[in-house]
């Protein structure tokens, strides 16, 4: 099914990345995909760390529980084995690392906010499964080279700003011939949509490259290198399903973290505006036709075969 959302001046996947706009926060560091090769030289560190107090609002579990089915893919798609070691990076609650201990594996999530290893923690105890969940960096991955059969994020490493850093990390830890799976938001599909509205009202930081490259193969390819020895990509689709617009905004102010910084940062003056132009957007993805909310988002799956 063809994206129905894009907006004016927006190109389609595989144009030039110039004019494009997991994680962001507050009005200098909502990381909202307007702008990936905005000039300056950017803190990283800060931003970084306005990043993780941002992921730490809300409670990204209530959205993660949503698009469960994503990460039961991607598992799939890396045809993982029972005998395998698996490391999710940016794990969340744990929806892929999961999926993988489900199958067997010997499985490891990490993420850099507290709240959600403990959510992820309490969902492997009520499943009697095992998985090892810890604090960690996807820019810096406590683990020696080689060290897993296969890496996966769903959503998460793509957030972090220095993308050049983490693609080598992801691919470090990767022994030769383990696979690396992917999901990332495509710039064309309705979250990377949702997320140009945004960075109209509240500017991303400049110099960061934007997080949605990481849903188009080109960008991909510079990352990962001479690292690839097979790259395997599939445009897939999510379904968002809620009562109304204005339910999916009230649901995402309240607990996706870069949805409610981005609201704080308007202010009450500028909420209005804000949901006016999100409720707008929705309505050009809307395929439903009886007052509730369908929404189709395109998203790119991702599976590395490491050289």
């Amino acid at each position: 099914m063809p994206s129905r959302c894009l907006a004016d001046g927006v190109p389609e996947a595989g144009a030039s990345h110039a004019n494009r706009m997991r994680k962001g926060p507050s009005m200098t560091s909502v990381t909202t995909p307007t702008s990936p090769d905005a000039p300056g030289t950017p803190d990283l560190a800060a931003i970084k760390t306005r990043q993780q107090a941002t992921w730490s609002s809300g409670d990204y579990h209530m959205i993660g529980t949503q698009i469960l089915i994503v990460s039961e893919l991607l598992i799939e798609a890396l045809d993982v084995h029972s005998t395998e070691k698996v490391l999710d990076v940016a794990t969340g609650s744990g929806n892929a690392a999961l999926a993988a201990a489900r199958r067997g594996c010997t499985t490891v999530g990490i993420d850099y906010v507290p709240s959600l290893l403990a959510r992820a923690r309490q969902r492997a105890e009520a499943e009697a499964v095992t998985v090892e969940f810890q604090e960690g960096d996807a820019e810096a991955l406590a683990f020696e080279d080689g060290s897993f059969d296969v890496v996966s994020s769903v959503f998460g490493a793509m957030f972090a700003p220095n993308q050049e850093q983490t693609a080598s990390e992801l691919a470090r830890v990767t022994r030769s011939g383990g696979r690396i799976g992917l999901v990332a938001h495509t710039p064309d599909g309705f979250i990377g949509q949702l997320f140009k509205v945004i960075g109209k009202h509240v500017p991303p930081p400049a110099g960061v490259k934007s997080p949605i490259l990481w849903g188009t193969e080109d960008r991909l390819r510079e990352l990962f290198g001479d690292a690839i020895a097979e790259l395997r990509a599939v445009k897939r689709q999510y379904v968002f399903r809620e009562r109304s617009a204005e339910s999916f905004v009230g649901y995402w102010r309240r607990y996706y973290g870069p949805t409610l910084k981005a609201f704080d940062a308007v202010g009450e003056d500028g909420a209005t505006a804000l949901e006016a132009d999100i409720v707008e957007l929705i309505g050009r993805c809307n395929t439903a036709t009886d007052g509730t909310m369908v929404v189709p988002s395109d998203y790119l799956e991702v599976v590395i075969v490491r050289r």
